[in-house]
């Protein structure tokens, strides 16, 4: 059965920029923090922990935290919270595949680092406040966010939001999104193949519960297949796909194997009633 193919407007938001003095917009919503890397611990919405900390899992949601406040969230770290550290140490090649989402352009310095520079505003307000880490920019008429948090320079991190309202992610449908800095080709359901570049999001029906796709990645202008796979969809759940490359341990086998040249991140959660 053909499944018809829908894309989705880009929902990811930049949030490397400099900001005004003050916005006073504000927003209500239901934020779920993602750890683009190692789990994060000790975060606050604020700089005033009058709740127990946040933590960001590991390529996987955490616990939905609700927010009220300014368009511009304010990210604070204050220890790692309770958490033990286990941090294993990457090799130079590791960092030359390890995946920032969505990373800016860099200069040399940069790259070699593998860290995005410190947003003006938020190296300006760190003077003052030493334990906010980043400045996010929540989107104005949503319900629900993903916020994936990814590693920057000086112990601050990069926030990238997508738009989780259910207007934009409807339950019972799979979004990709393609967060490789490679061109990949999908499949779904043995329909019309659909190529995605760097950022592209699309969205795509799940009949009988399920989409299966077929995964492929364009390297040295050649296109290699590297699987065929099902993901369950449920009807009253919001599902996503992330395609990236990373050799970050969430994704190593005993023997330091990543299964395959791309990685994904499947992200589920149950659809408010």
């Amino acid at each position: 059965m053909k499944s018809s193919l829908l894309f989705a407007a880009l929902a990811i938001t930049f949030t490397t920029f400099s900001l005004p003095a003050q916005d006073k917009a504000k927003v209500s919503i239901k934020i779920d923090m993602v750890a683009w890397g190692e789990d994060i611990g000790g975060l606050s919405f604020g700089p005033k922990k009058k709740k127990k900390p946040i933590t960001a899992r590991a390529f996987k949601y955490s616990d939905p935290v609700n927010y009220r406040g300014p368009r511009i969230l304010e990210l604070h770290k204050s220890g790692n919270g309770g958490m033990k550290k286990n941090h294993i140490p990457m090799t130079e090649k590791d960092k030359e595949h390890e995946s920032i989402p969505l990373r800016i352009e860099k200069t040399t310095e940069d790259a070699k680092n593998q860290q995005a520079p410190i947003p003006k505003e938020l190296a300006r307000r760190r003077e003052d406040e030493p334990t906010l880490v980043a400045l996010i920019r929540l989107p104005a008429n949503a319900r629900r966010v993903t916020i994936l948090l990814a590693p920057a320079a000086h112990g601050t991190y990069t926030g990238y939001v997508i738009n989780d309202d259910p207007r934009k992610l409807p339950p019972g449908k799979l979004r990709v999104h393609n967060l490789s800095r490679h061109r990949i080709a999908m499949k779904f359901n043995g329909g019309q193949q659909k190529e995605m570049d760097t950022r592209d999001s699309l969205i795509i029906d799940a009949p009988q519960g399920h989409a299966i796709y077929q995964l492929a990645y364009l390297i040295d202008d050649k296109w290699k297949t590297q699987e065929n796979n099902i993901i369950p969809v449920l009807p009253n759940e919001q599902t996503q796909l992330i395609v990236l490359k990373s050799r970050n341990r969430f994704f190593l086998s005993s023997d330091g194997a990543t299964g395959g040249f791309l990685q994904m991140v499947k992200l589920r959660r149950k659809a408010k009633k």
